[in-house]
């Protein structure tokens, strides 16, 4: 049972949680063997343990996965690479190490950012709100889009 939901094969779909029709759906994929899967926000409405699986069976259940993320920590996690749009506009696309940046998150989001390092290198964000009257670097440059 590789996502975790054994216990509900009896189930309706019905009857499961938003978060439990997410990992059914990558399930889905992992069993037909898919060369290429789009997933819209695989962790949303999940559990701290359950978004952990998510986001490793991410990695695993087809050589492309194109993802839409809001939520930074699992983009982080889990891709190669990842793009930051802002208003519709490619704000940065690269490695989550280059791209995930205090100064382009911080224009982008109008937040303040620190990246704290994992032993391996991944970026781990941190998130807060700028204190009153704080001016955010709004100079950064949008990239091109990449093809």
């Amino acid at each position: 049972d590789a996502v975790g939901l054994a216990h509900l094969a009896a189930d309706r779909l019905a009857t499961i949680s938003g978060g439990e029709l997410q990992r059914v759906a990558l399930a889905r994929a992992l069993a037909q063997g898919a060369g290429h899967v789009l997933l819209d926000e695989p962790t949303n409405h999940l559990d701290i343990r359950h978004r952990l699986e998510v986001v490793g069976l991410m990695r695993r259940i087809a050589p492309t996965v194109v993802v839409v993320l809001h939520d930074l920590e699992a983009a982080a996690a889990a891709c190669d690479h990842v793009v930051v749009i802002d208003r519709g506009r490619v704000a940065g696309a690269g490695s989550p190490r280059d791209v995930l940046r205090p100064e382009l998150l911080d224009a982008v989001y109008g937040v303040r950012t620190t990246v704290i390092p994992d032993a391996d290198g991944h970026p781990h964000l941190r998130f807060t709100l700028p204190a009153p009257g704080d001016q955010l670097d709004a100079s950064i440059p949008l990239e091109r889009t990449r093809p």
